[in-house]
């Protein structure tokens, strides 16, 4: 078994949760927060057999598109408070996927 970690923008969420239980895929959902853009995330804990590993990263790439947004920095380049800060456009959505292995898997 392995352990998959995603990290998908709260927009994504929702619609990633339906696609999990629609393909009964069983999934720890919790609340999360990025520290550059301090915009919401959720994080999945999803705990599959290795022959579920490639159908699970398919669903998450599929439903967690990534898209062009406009946001206001919350600090400048060099670390200080921006005076005026301005919009810059960022890459947001997506989702970041780790994968581990799982030594034992209980379930009680």
């Amino acid at each position: 078994m392995k352990l998959v970690i995603a990290i998908v923008q709260d927009k994504d969420a929702n619609k990633l949760r339906s696609v999990f239980v629609a393909h009964n895929i069983i999934a720890t959902r919790f609340s999360t927060s990025g520290s550059f853009l301090r915009a919401g995330n959720t994080t999945y804990l999803v705990a599959v057999k290795e022959d579920k590993i490639d159908l699970t990263l398919k669903l998450i790439k599929d439903t967690c598109s990534s898209r062009q947004q406009f946001m206001t920095p919350p600090v400048s380049l060099n670390g200080d408070t921006a005076e005026h800060p301005f919009p810059v456009e960022v890459q947001v959505g997506g989702a970041t996927v780790m994968i581990l292995p799982i030594e034992s898997f209980y379930q009680f």
